[in-house]
């Protein structure tokens, strides 16, 4: 689509520096309330898990029970409270446990490592093919950027895959980018610590989870051990599911827009506001679905303002509609059935070659 003029950028622009000045000026006891409050719900959901699955015994329903439980206490932690708090959203508490440089979530991905390719890289560069390693996750082809390879044909089962299993994805993410397992090491690398702390960390994370969900927990409960663990296990598989779906929702429906490093040369914070909308699509739903979401159903706006206290979202995503209309900048939302289609179709389709790579193959 055609770019809008340099008038047009600037009041768009200065619009949504406005409305991040007029929302930062509410944030205060409030959103402390919230967040503690999360984190109390939170606690609360877990240790009624734990119970309610060693009581599994006495009826299969109350193990059912307690693995919803701990799926919906882990969706927390990693959405609304984890993901928020490591983006620095609550820094301004001078809590010693609720702020960025300490929190640690409940993930087999190290927060450190997350907080490099995602905070800086992949909001920085959003959707830039060559920057931004969370567009594809290097495993998915979504734009006809990448030339296609065999490989590719597969994607819709990596994209199952990755679904079920996405915490450990979001775990090797770095260290695959960095190639410390496998691959040519990188000339390139930008990474500040050294290799080998990379790989300890990612050893620590790893090890740690396990021991926590699959030793510690089921010999605590040692009668009803492996129910112990196979609720754990479908507990993370629930939590993954809802956490990738809901990312992938955001960044890859079929309107999201993809740039190049050139594209992005010279680029001013309010042409990057620009890309963000482009780059982004959002979710319509209630409060508790907001909250479930971590508030990543109004992923512009998150992209826009990432240290905004994410609950402020869905007032400012009407604002931040209105602005765009005003200045006819497109705003991708729609129904999580419509988005989710969507991003479905676009794995589909792009698991394919263009009509010219597939003369070249013949």
């Amino acid at each position: 689509m055609k770019k809008p003029n340099s008038e047009t950028i600037e009041r768009f622009g200065h619009a949504l520096d406005e409305l991040r000045t007029e929302t930062m000026a509410k944030v205060g006891e409030k959103d402390a309330r919230h967040i503690r409050r999360m984190i109390a719900i939170q606690r609360s959901c877990e240790i009624a898990a734990r119970i309610l699955m060693v009581m599994g015994f006495i009826s299969p329903l109350l193990w059912v029970l307690a693995v919803l439980l701990l799926g919906l206490a882990k969706i927390l932690d990693n959405m609304e409270i984890g993901h928020n708090i490591m983006h620095g959203q609550y820094d301004w508490m001078n809590d010693p446990n609720i702020n960025s440089r300490k929190f640690e979530w409940d993930i087999a991905g190290d927060a450190g490592s997350w907080k490099r390719y995602h905070n800086h890289e992949h909001h920085t560069y959003t959707n830039v093919i060559g920057k931004d390693r969370d567009f594809g996750y290097g495993t998915f082809r979504l734009s006809d950027d990448l030339p296609w390879r065999p490989k590719n044909r597969f994607q819709i089962f990596h994209y199952l895959g990755l679904s079920t299993f996405f915490e450990i994805g979001i775990a090797y993410h770095e260290v695959a980018a960095e190639r410390i397992f496998m691959g040519k090491r990188r000339q390139d690398s930008s990474l500040p610590i050294s290799r080998k702390q990379l790989k300890k960390d990612f050893f620590n994370k790893g090890r740690r989870q396990i021991i926590k969900d699959y030793i510690f927990f089921p010999l605590l409960c040692w009668p009803v051990a492996f129910q112990v663990m196979a609720g754990n296990a479908l507990a993370n598989i629930i939590r993954n599911l809802w956490t990738s779906t809901i990312i992938f929702c955001g960044h890859f429906t079929e309107d999201v827009h993809t740039f190049t490093e050139e594209e992005i040369k010279g680029e001013s914070q309010y042409e990057w506001y620009y890309r963000q909308i482009l780059g982004s699509s959002n979710l319509e739903g209630n409060k508790w679905f907001h909250i479930l979401t971590g508030h990543l159903s109004c992923q512009i706006e998150h992209h826009l303002f990432p240290d905004v206290p994410a609950i402020h979202y869905p007032e400012m995503s009407k604002k931040v509609q209105q602005i765009c209309r005003e200045n006819n900048i497109p705003y991708n939302t729609g129904t999580f059935s419509k988005q989710y289609l969507g991003v479905v179709q676009r794995v589909w389709k792009y698991s394919f070659p263009t009509e010219k790579e597939t003369e070249a193959l013949a």
